[in-house]
């Protein structure tokens, strides 16, 4: 019997410390997780590997959490994966900062063991329900284009059909219209010629 996937997050931190307490809160959590200790070789990892969630702090060496996530979401390829910082800031401009770069979420220091998992678990679920909806969507929108196509289709025989009817009435309408013209001949004729008779005939008895 095959053991479902688990959820891989990544830890970006540069503190041994804070590394652990995360480590272990995940994985009692039953969480796959990977670690970095700055931001470029987070980039690479996510970029060769990208997780379910990253959980990024703030203040590191080299490039800090907010170039890291500005960096992410530039990348088509990474911009989707949900980015929660990490700060012992409350400051609300870094906050504000950080939701405009594209995080999702705040977790801060120090941390709250049942609040770091309600928190990953929330937005995990919440990138589930975003990713069916977009699936739902694509194919909702490959059936309106089936249907369009089926539709123009159908417009475009319809159309054609009217089209050879008009010209088969047509036709027609030309073919009767010869007819009647014929038959008006025929009865002209045969009247010319029993005029021609009769006229004979009193010719002959005079």
């Amino acid at each position: 019997m095959n053991t479902p996937e688990k959820d891989v997050i990544l830890i970006v931190d540069d503190s041994p410390n804070n590394l652990g307490v995360l480590y272990d809160t995940l994985h009692h959590g039953g969480f796959e997780i990977a670690v970095a200790m700055d931001g470029l070789t987070a980039i690479e990892q996510i970029e060769y590997e990208p997780p379910a969630l990253i959980l990024l702090d703030i203040k590191m060496p080299g490039i800090d959490g907010f170039e890291t996530c500005r960096r992410l979401k530039e990348n088509p390829a990474t911009r989707d994966i949900p980015v929660i910082f990490m700060t012992a800031l409350a400051d609300t401009v870094d906050k504000v900062k950080g939701l405009n770069l594209g995080a999702v979420d705040y977790i801060i220091k120090p941390f709250q063991q049942e609040e770091v998992l309600a928190r990953v678990r929330v937005h995990l679920k919440l990138r589930t329900l975003t990713k069916a909806l977009e699936e739902q969507n694509g194919r909702l929108l490959q059936e309106i284009e089936q249907r369009t196509a089926a539709e123009a289709a159908l417009q475009k025989l319809t159309q054609e059909l009217e089209q050879q009817v008009e010209e088969r009435t047509a036709k027609l309408a030309e073919a009767l219209n010869n007819w009647q013209k014929a038959q008006a001949t025929l009865v002209q004729s045969e009247k010319m010629s029993s005029l021609g008779q009769m006229i004979a005939g009193v010719a002959h008895e005079i």
